[in-house]
């Protein structure tokens, strides 16, 4: 995906790693949750994935949206550079 990108905006290759490592890590936890989850309930490990997919496109992204807001804020009006979203240094 990297590659893709317009070669005078590619990201380097640290802030690349960043910022997939933290969408395989929110995969990693979906699917050891729906392991887990299956093996409780006894249902199709497909449908939970299916809920649980659901459940992070719409509300998990709604709660990252507020708190992301939330701290920006804080951030901002405690003027703290060094923990501005999207700014690695």
């Amino acid at each position: 995906k990297r590659f893709r990108e317009p070669k005078h905006e590619r990201r380097p290759w640290r802030i690349w790693f960043l910022d997939t490592s933290k969408q395989a890590i929110g995969m990693l936890f979906i699917h050891f949750a729906n392991v887990y989850l299956s093996d409780l309930t006894e249902e199709d490990p497909c449908s939970l994935y299916l809920i649980n997919f659901l459940l992070d496109a719409t509300l998990g992204m709604l709660l990252i949206y507020i708190g992301i807001r939330a701290v920006s804020g804080i951030v901002e009006w405690q003027q703290w550079d060094s923990l501005r979203f999207g700014e690695y240094g």
